[in-house]
């Protein structure tokens, strides 16, 4: 029997230690590591091999024996209760963290759904220890046919508010459900009860979130959740983003026309447009990326900040240099300067859009400072 089939569960100590993790009952045909990587596999001899495949998360469901929900029996359904309500407390404390520093108004309903959590797990142990005593095995999620993977969203940083309502419904939802069933699998009475009350309180969870949304917005708490969106999109993505668009729309000017004037051919003026704009997107990029890591000021992720950067620097310098391509020198200066006008006046509407500079202000100062820059090639080149 090839090692696919992993049938016996006699481990060493040795074995034990060093093997990936795996439930005490089912018949399991895969074994993965902490990584998720598909990397050893349990033969019939008891002995570890190296398996040939990686399997994602999807083939490992479909190639691993789960246990079916029917096939539980009251005892693991409270053991599996008990682990859902640790887990579901875990990731709505994970979420307060990463949420507490911007959006403190829902981060504390995320901690009161936590304490809320908790709650149902004391309930659940003390059910346990009267039924079937002190030992609680190990029941997963993941071990257990019809539950959703979720994606470890809680550790992403920074952390989206709309992704983490999102999850939070889904998660009330689901474990809603789950007692529900297990309501109706349940004969004994007191279970029965105590899981149906726990439905009950799980449905009871998405209506109260949703009048605390309505509460969060008649007290403004929403609007200022908003305006924190808001001022960090402004900070991680516009900012960035503007300096790249002025720099690679106006500091390339200067090169461009110079070749165009100098040399009188689209050609070369178009390598020195390409090369002009390509190497000012990675120096910007670079410069944006290395300038803070974002722990002190809130502008995100350097990496993040140093892509949009150096992405709108190079995409300012092609606007105005890929009319060149045209091999009519004159035709494809005078679209040139089209471009530039364009790209100016974009560049001035999102200065007044998110940076609040009044319009006639921001026009003033993109268009003087591009006329500089415009002149002085053009007196580069004839000169």
């Amino acid at each position: 029997m090839g090692p696919w089939n992993c049938l016996s569960w006699k481990w060493s100590a040795k074995q034990a230690n060093e093997s990936p993790r795996r439930p005490l009952w089912g018949k399991f045909s895969t074994c993965l590591t902490e990584s998720g990587k598909l990397k050893t596999c349990l033969t019939e001899s008891g002995k570890l091999k190296t398996c040939p495949h990686v399997l994602s998360g999807r083939e490992y469901e479909r190639t691993t024996v789960l246990r079916s929900f029917k096939s539980l029996s009251e005892q693991e359904i409270l053991a599996l209760a008990i682990s859902l309500e640790e887990e579901d407390a875990r990731i709505y404390g994970d979420f307060a963290e990463g949420l507490k520093t911007d959006y403190s108004s829902t981060a504390e309903v995320l901690n009161q759904m936590r304490a809320e959590e908790d709650g149902h797990r004391h309930r659940l142990i003390e059910l346990y220890r009267l039924k079937f005593g002190e030992h609680i095995p190990l029941i997963r999620r993941q071990d257990i046919k019809g539950f959703v993977y979720r994606k470890p969203l809680w550790l992403v940083r920074p952390l989206g508010l709309s992704a983490v309502r999102k999850e939070t419904e889904l998660m009330e939802l689901e474990t809603r459900r789950f007692y529900e069933r297990a309501a109706r699998h349940a004969t004994d009475a007191s279970i029965r009860q105590l899981l149906g009350d726990l439905a009950e309180e799980e449905r009871k969870h998405s209506l109260r979130a949703e009048e605390l949304e309505s509460a969060q917005r008649a007290s403004g708490a929403l609007e200022e959740e908003a305006d924190t969106r808001r001022r960090l999109f402004v900070l991680q993505v516009i900012q960035p983003g503007l300096a790249g668009l002025m720099d690679g729309s106006v500091s390339t000017l200067a090169p461009l026309f110079a070749a165009a004037f100098a040399t009188g051919k689209s050609l070369e003026t178009l390598r020195v447009g390409l090369a002009a704009a390509l190497g000012a997107g990675i120096s910007m990029g670079f410069a944006e990326a290395l300038s803070d890591d974002g722990s002190l000021t809130g502008r995100g992720r350097p990496w993040m900040r140093g892509i949009v950067c150096g992405l709108m620097t190079a995409l300012g310098g092609l606007g105005h240099a890929l009319p060149y391509l045209i091999p009519h020198i004159q035709t494809a200066t005078w679209i040139a300067v089209a471009v530039v006008l364009v790209e100016l006046g974009v560049i001035a509407w999102v200065r007044h859009r998110f940076m609040d500079s009044p319009l006639g202000s921001a026009v003033f100062q993109v268009v003087i400072g591009g006329l500089l820059v415009f002149l002085t090639g053009i007196l580069i080149g004839n000169s």
